[in-house]
Formats: C-alpha cells, sequence, structure tokens
C-alpha cells in the first residue's frame, strides 16, 4: 500500500544480467520538486531489494516475461504448432504483445526477450519479481516494466547512440537536455558526474520518471483484450504525450487500479 504523505519515493533500475552493470536511481517528490536521493552504476540484487522496499513506486528496465506463444511452443502444445514456419509466425515467437504495440507507436523494436542477449538479465529480473511478490506482469499498481528508449523517443530527446564510450559526448549532451527539459529535477554535481559517466545510471534515472508517470496514470496501459496476456508476458508503460511535464499533476493516494 502506497501512503498518503506528500513525499514520493521512485526506484528506478536499469537491470544487467551483472550487478557492474545495473544501474540504479532514488528520486524522491516533494511539493513541486523531485531530488535524485541515490544513483548508483553498479547494484546487487540485495541492493535493488532494500532500495524497491523504502520506495513507493519500482520501474525496472527489463522484460518481465516471454511471449506466451514462445512459451507453448518450447511446451510442446499443440496449439502453438505453425502451420508454415513464416516470418509472421517468428515475431509472435520473438515479441511480446507489448514489443508490437511499442513498434507500432515509435517505428522500432524493443529488444526479443526470446532469441536475443536479453533474456539472461530477465532471468534475473524474474528471480527479483518473485523475491517483490509480483505475480501481475502488467503492472500492479507498485511495480512497473519500462523501457527507457520509448520514453526518450516520446519526450523528443535522442534515444539511440548514447550507450558505451564511443558515445560519452552524445550522453553528456543527453543529461543536459533532459535537465533542461526538467528544471523540476535537482541533481547535485556528484549525481550529475556518475550520469554524464554511466548511461546505466541516466537509464535508471529515466526509469525511475516513468515509474512516476506510471503511478499517476501518464503511461500507455494495455486494452481490455491485451490484458491477460500482459498480466504473463509483462508490459511496457511508455508514457503518453506530455507527460514529462506533468508528473507533479496528481497526488500517489493508493495503489494504482486497473481499467
Amino acid at each position: 500500500m502506497i501512503d498518503a504523505e506528500p513525499t514520493k519515493r521512485t526506484l528506478g533500475v536499469d537491470l544487467a544480467s551483472q550487478p557492474g552493470k545495473t544501474g540504479i536511481c532514488v528520486v524522491e517528490w516533494d511539493d513541486g520538486r523531485a531530488t535524485v536521493k541515490h544513483l548508483a552504476s553498479a547494484a546487487s540484487d540485495e541492493a535493488i531489494l532494500d532500495l524497491h522496499h523504502s520506495c513507493d513506486i519500482t520501474g525496472i528496465d527489463m522484460p518481465f516475461g516471454w511471449p506466451e506463444p514462445f512459451v507453448d511452443f518450447l511446451l510442446g502444445n499443440p496449439s502453438a504448432d505453425p502451420e508454415e514456419w513464416s516470418d509472421t509466425w517468428k515475431k509472435k515467437l520473438r515479441f511480446r504483445r507489448t514489443d508490437f504495440a511499442i513498434l507500432e507507436t515509435t517505428g522500432f523494436w524493443p529488444l526479443s526477450v526470446s532469441s536475443d542477449r536479453i533474456a539472461i538479465p530477465a532471468m534475473r529480473c524474474k528471480g527479483l519479481l518473485t523475491k517483490m511478490g509480483v505475480t501481475d506482469f502488467s503492472g500492479d499498481g507498485r511495480i512497473f516494466e519500462v523501457y527507457p528508449a520509448a520514453a526518450l523517443w516520446r519526450w523528443g530527446l535522442p534515444h539511440k547512440k548514447y550507450k558505451g564510450k564511443k558515445y560519452r559526448e552524445t550522453l553528456k549532451g543527453l543529461v543536459g537536455d533532459l535537465l533542461e527539459r526538467c528544471p523540476w529535477l535537482h541533481v547535485d554535481s556528484a549525481a550529475r558526474e556518475i550520469l554524464t559517466e554511466s548511461d546505466n545510471a541516466l537509464d535508471a534515472l529515466i526509469c525511475a520518471l516513468v515509474a512516476r508517470a506510471a503511478a499517476l496514470r501518464l503511461t500507455v496501459r494495455p486494452e481490455s483484450e491485451d490484458l491477460e496476456q500482459a498480466r504473463k508476458e509483462g508490459w511496457i508503460h511508455f508514457p503518453v504525450g506530455g507527460a514529462l511535464g506533468g508528473l507533479f499533476g496528481a497526488e500517489i493516494t493508493g495503489p494504482v487500479p486497473k481499467e
């Protein structure tokens, strides 16, 4: 249960297969001002769980589940046998319903959890979600799946080619652009240095911002016909237009209900 105190804390996690590449960020929201309270470019499972329990909302950049047709295919369910080995069928095995929704809006695919290296950190994510008690992967009101690249695209900010040492200058520019767009976001000099040196840390900050948007119902949610599948596969909470400027638009007074 999320309390009704005016100060809220959101946790953003840019999850990787190893702690050394896992970004983590806590943002505290209070009276029209948001403050980065904790920021790191590395985090263990224990650190993630400790901070999760101290925060109201958690946003994690990692698929919460696998495509339902893919799972059925591996289990040998007769209904999962393709009539023909077509590109359409392969896409159903590779991508979740939420991935198709992201493609329809942004024009680019998220990474495939069933056929890309992201499957390994997704296994770590599954373990964390179990420890957090998550059973509804569509967004249970406290824990949401998020995708920084899609959020940056929605906000009109650079969403690719900012990761790695090769693109360090792009990363620095992106940090400056984001902070300029968010004059209500307080980042001290030490945290800003981490952001400009670690794309993992920046993605974690974005996850914390989108977690707030999800709690305020400023993200795209699964339609009724997608909800059952989203509860099993996961659902990327993608900011609606204007969400970045509306993060102080409402108070969080309790768990976010389903439509």
